[in-house]
């Protein structure tokens, strides 16, 4: 019996070496592709911090950020995943936050109340072409001038790997786990369109978040497990005590 990873590369390589290592057999079907977008900055506008939400902001625009002088700014980051693509580009000081865009939101301002930012701090927002939140619009809202740039977009990937689909129809799969709203809309997507969303959607869907699972719940997915906190090793929880219910 396999897991399935939807998430898109190459996080999906992690995720699978990590859970082989918990003595799971893993199938990869990374429903989204990474496609950078062009970056250029002309606005000459004098940033106090770079926030972030995704690793693959920092990745798409890695080879112009010290041209940019952006490592020398402090970055705040969504969660630990995304804090060490950060220290990995070489941003010296970087604050992690609770794993969520709600959480990153908190943590700028939290960070302004303790005078380490200045209140009426001007942002860079490295974001992607689909936002679930409106990040900007909320830490505007709080005196911050926030500029948003979109570096990168995740395309959905139309068809399901041909060993995921005999799986599904072998009843090979034991659990689906999914990163994002946007990735569990394109993996059900696909799923149709290959004839297996009613063997996809009969097992348990382990998901990072609230947003995520009610996507599936929506679909009529009547398994959906949500992570106590959203980060993958309590996502990882999350599937063990899925696999034990199902075991019992």
């Amino acid at each position: 019996m396999s897991i399935l990873v939807t998430r898109p590369y190459p996080d999906n390589e992690a995720t699978s070496e990590s859970l082989r290592a918990r003595g799971h057999v893993v199938l990869l079907a990374p429903v989204l592709k990474f496609e950078p977008v062009a970056f250029h900055d002309e606005s000459e506008t004098s940033y106090s911090a770079v926030i972030v939400t995704s690793a693959n902001a920092i990745r798409a625009v890695e080879p112009q950020l010290r041209d940019l002088g952006l490592l020398e700014l402090p970055l705040f980051a969504v969660g630990e995943h995304t804090a060490a693509a950060a220290r990995d580009a070489g941003f010296a000081e970087v604050i992690v936050a609770g794993g969520d865009a709600a959480a990153l939101r908190d943590k700028v301002m939290q960070s302004a109340r303790d005078k380490r930012l200045k209140k009426k701090s001007t942002l860079l927002y490295l974001a992607g072409a689909d936002l679930s939140r409106d990040l900007g619009g909320e830490l505007g809202a709080e005196g911050f001038s926030v500029v948003t740039q979109t570096t990168y977009r995740m395309a959905p990937v139309k068809l399901l790997p041909r060993d995921v689909c005999e799986g599904f129809a072998a009843h090979g799969i034991e659990a689906v786990l999914h990163y994002s709203r946007r990735s569990a809309r394109a993996f059900l997507e696909a799923a149709r369109d290959e004839g297996v969303e009613i063997s996809a959607l009969a097992i348990p869907q382990c998901c990072l978040s609230e947003t995520v699972a009610g996507v599936l719940r929506e679909a009529g997915a009547s398994q959906v497990l949500v992570a106590a906190r959203p980060d993958e090793n309590t996502l990882f929880d999350t599937l063990e005590r899925a696999l034990r219910t199902r075991l019992a």
